[in-house]
This record gives structure tokens, sequence and C-alpha cells, in this order.
């Protein structure tokens, strides 16, 4: 196997209970007892078949959509670049390495620009059923395009995503979890950011049973940019966890972090982890993450949990915030202050919360579709959209 990244050696040196030995090896990632950080907020009787050693049952049926141009082909266990970007950092992901013989593998070749997105489309239909999936996504230098990985029906997934930006290169990638009901998803998506390369990450989750995700970039080189931008729903009973870490390992680099996230209904639980590393190496680093929940119903919760690490105070900035809360009343009482409808009112100030983020995608016909969740999603609490209703 291809030598293990800076990254995974790097964090192996952090003294920190946010931060697990990555490892390949299973036997680095006993089955958790929920006592540990990592851990707490996970339901683990609700995942515990995903925690065992389950072969692939082709429980997924992956295909891609790419412009010409990009490569698109498999990658056996140990070739590289599979291997090179991701380390696992628990015991899900190395379940997903070891469980998957084959990986997808997606190269945007040097200086392309791609005007069309590159799609790829995941779909279960057996919720029984495990599926171990590894996808590695490969921008090359000075190159420019979007990934779109779109998550629908029933299954057991542990997944992996090796994202590879090399000097100069821009690359957006968006995970669009929409599952069914009874679906268990655990992944970890991480990106390695080269000298002045642009990444952003954006996260949409809102279906299935539980969803536990985690977001990882760091840096090869100065000038690297990371945004990452998320957006999640939970319905009763649902349980959708997001954790981020990014590792500011090189000065000169950047990053913002921005998730926002709305509940309804008994039992419905979202949790927000989001760490920043800022290494005694990092001068000159500007970064800021910020989490904002609204908890639309009686019986929701929401977890949010901001975290600094600082080695050096030659930085530019650092921050974060976290809010949890109910309907703005203020906007509210100036909305329907003016003759608008309160579950009008209701739907406008959810919508303006979201559309933010959603129109930071870039990709019309997916920006569309996730309004018209949020829109399915509002109408177990406030009704039916008025445009709908008129028949618009």
């Amino acid at each position: 196997m291809t030598e293990v990244p800076n990254v995974a050696q790097a964090i192996e040196t952090v003294e920190s209970h946010l931060h697990p030995k990555p490892s390949f090896a299973l036997a680095d990632h006993p089955v958790p007892t929920g006592r540990e950080e990592v851990w707490r907020f996970t339901p683990l009787r609700r995942i515990a078949s995903l925690l065992e050693e389950t072969p692939d049952a082709g429980a997924l049926s992956v295909t891609i959509d790419a412009p010409e141009g990009v490569e698109v082909g498999e990658l056996n266990a140990g070739q590289a670049p599979r291997g090179t970007v991701l380390v696992p950092g628990d015991r899900l992901a190395a379940l997903a390495d070891s469980g998957a013989p084959n990986a997808r593998y997606v190269r945007v070749p040097a200086n392309a620009e791609l005007a069309q997105p590159i799609f790829v489309d995941l779909h279960g239909d057996d919720a029984a059923a495990r599926a171990n999936v590894v996808t590695v996504l490969v921008a090359e230098p000075h190159s420019k395009a979007t990934v779109v990985l779109r998550h629908t029906g029933s299954a057991q997934v542990l997944e992996n995503v090796e994202i590879d930006v090399q000097p100069g290169a821009s690359l957006t990638v968006v995970s669009l979890q929409d599952w069914a009901d009874d679906t268990l998803h655990g992944g970890e998506q991480t990106a390695r950011v080269a000298r002045d390369a642009t990444y952003r990450h954006v996260n949409v989750s809102f279906g299935g049973n539980v969803t536990r995700l985690h977001t990882n970039v760091y840096y090869e080189g100065p000038g690297g940019r990371a945004e990452l931008y998320g957006l999640y729903f939970a319905d009763a009973g649902q349980h959708i966890e997001h954790r981020m870490f990014v590792d500011h390992n090189a000065p000169d680099t950047f990053s913002h972090v921005d998730y926002r996230g709305a509940l309804q209904g008994t039992d419905a639980h979202t949790v927000w982890v989001g760490d920043v590393l800022i290494r005694k190496i990092a001068e000159n680093i500007e970064t800021y993450e910020t989490n904002k929940n609204l908890v639309l119903t009686e019986g929701a919760r929401a977890d949010s949990v901001p975290n600094l690490e600082i080695e050096t105070g030659e930085i530019i900035g650092a921050g974060h915030s976290s809010t949890t809360g109910r309907f703005d009343d203020e906007q509210l009482f100036y909305l329907t202050s003016r003759g608008i409808d309160p579950d009008e009112a209701k739907r406008l100030v959810v919508m303006g919360f979201f559309v933010e983020i959603i129109h930071r995608i870039g990709i019309a016909d997916l920006e569309e579709r996730l309004i018209a969740e949020v829109e399915r999603e509002l109408a177990e609490t406030v009704g039916v959209a008025k445009h709908v209703r008129e028949g618009e």
C-alpha cells in the first residue's frame, strides 16, 4: 500500500480525545461502548449491525455519469491513489475500507474545466443488506469540476470518500443523503487540499433512520481554501449526526464552516460536532465555524459542539458560534403584521434559514429539488404552502 499521508502521522501526535488514532487496522478500532467522547451522542444499539465485520452484499447500485474526458474506473485494495488521502478514523470507516474490495475512481484531468457536473448515484433496495463503498475523487492541477453524490433508497451503508484536490484545482463536492427512513449510513469524507487549491463541500441530509457522517479537511501546502456547508432536516425518530474536522497543518490556509439544521417530531435528534485544529506551523491562517439549529416542535433535540484547538497565536482570525432555538418571534411578528398568514410566515422564516446554503450548490435542478424537499418536510408542521394550496 502507498505510504500513509502526512496527515495521519500528524494526527497521531495530537493529544486529544477528539482525534482517535487513524489506522487501516480494524484491531485499532474496537467496538465502541458509548462512553468514548466521539461516540457519546450516537445511538449504538440502533447501528449495532454497522459495527460488525460484514462483507459487502451488493446492497447498493452505483452508477457514474461523467462528461467526456473524465476517467472513471476501479481501484483494488492497496492500489494508489486509494488509501493515500483517507486513513480510517473510527471503526465504521475501517470496516468500509476492509469490506470494499474495489473502489470507484473518478479523475478530472489537469487543466480541464467541466461545464457539467459529475453525478455518482448510489441506490439501495434492501434495508437489511450491507453495502461497503469506497469512492476516490481526484482533481488534477488547475482543473475545475463539481461532483454530486446522490444517496437514495434503503440499505445499511458504510462509505468512505477520498478527495484529492491538487495544486491550483477547484473542486466542489455535493453529498446528498436522501435515504428512505429505514436506512443506516455511516460515512467518512476526507479531502486533501494542495497549494493554492480551492475545495467546497456541501452536505445535505434529509432521510435515514440513523446517519453519522464525518467530513474532514487537511492541507498539503499554503494557499489552500476550504468551505464546508451543510443543511439537515430531522423528523420524528430520526438521528442525523455530522462531525467536522479541519486540520490547519499548513500556513496561509483558509476555512469556513456553516451548517444549519431543522428538527420536528418526537425524538428527532441532530448532532453537530465541529473541530478546527490550528497547528503551530499554521501561521497566518483564517477560520470560522458556525452551526445553527431551528427546533420546530416539542420533543426534538439538537446537540451542537464547536471546538477550536489553537497551537499558535500568529493567525489572522479564528472563531466559532452555535445557536439553537425556535422560530424568531420578531421575524414572525414583522411578517404577520404585514398581513402574511402565520403558517406562511413560519414557512418563509425556515426557507430563509436554509436558502443561503442551498444556493451555494450552484446547480439549478438540484437546488429546486432541495427546496421542494424542505417544503415537503414543512408540510408536516405548518401545512401546505400557499402557492400549492392555490394551485400555482
